[in-house]
């Protein structure tokens, strides 16, 4: 008689993985390694982790949903690899310099931010915006591009960024910051000064 567990361990087709899975955790790795090579490779790892922990699949999620956990798994190894600070040559001058506020510490006119008008829940819904979003995404350094990603699309805690990156709180929040403001003025530019227009 076949247990349970082997019914369910023979219900996982590894062959349909790829057809199956491939090009939405691809797309999900990209967005987070922000480079197609490593994307790739993070892919192919968890596909190669998961044929050898499958036998310890406890069906408690989907097969994608597992997947996705190995695959998040991988990511943050890179990440733990990775440099460990952000290199002065990766920050692009962005609204954090100096020269963009007076004596005061307040915006200078002409650099200031705009104030958006839109309705946040309607500018998500816009497939312009969020293909803007990922091209602007792309233009920031990219550990900048990382640590907004970790914590805006994958929601991480402050102290979960730092311990995975490990790097202070202190310099999180400068680079959350930077990647903030710079992410701001791309928009503006390429989005929101056009729908003005």
């Amino acid at each position: 008689m076949v247990s349970e567990e082997e019914t369910r361990h023979d219900s996982i087709d590894p062959a349909m993985w790829v057809d199956e899975y491939g090009e939405f955790l691809y797309r999900f790795a990209v967005l987070r390694l922000r480079d197609r090579q490593l994307a790739e490779d993070a892919v192919q790892e968890t596909f190669l982790a998961a044929l050898q922990a499958r036998k310890t699949f406890q069906a408690r999620s989907s097969e994608r949903t597992w997947l996705i956990g190995i695959l998040k798994h991988k990511i943050f190894d890179y990440f733990r690899k990775a440099e460990k600070e952000i290199s002065i040559d990766e920050l692009a001058p962005g609204s954090h310099d100096p020269e963009n506020f007076n004596s005061a510490g307040q915006w200078l006119p002409d650099r200031a931010p705009l104030a958006w008008q839109a309705d946040p829940t309607q500018v998500l819904q816009d497939q312009e915006f969020r293909k803007v979003l990922n091209s602007c995404l792309e233009e920031l350094p990219s550990r900048l591009a990382q640590i907004f990603v970790l914590r805006e699309v994958e929601e991480l805690s402050s102290k979960e960024i730092c311990n995975l990156l490990g790097i202070t709180e202190n310099h999180l929040w400068v680079m959350l910051h930077r990647a903030r403001m710079q992410l701001r003025r791309s928009l503006e530019l390429k989005y929101f000064q056009k729908r003005r227009s």
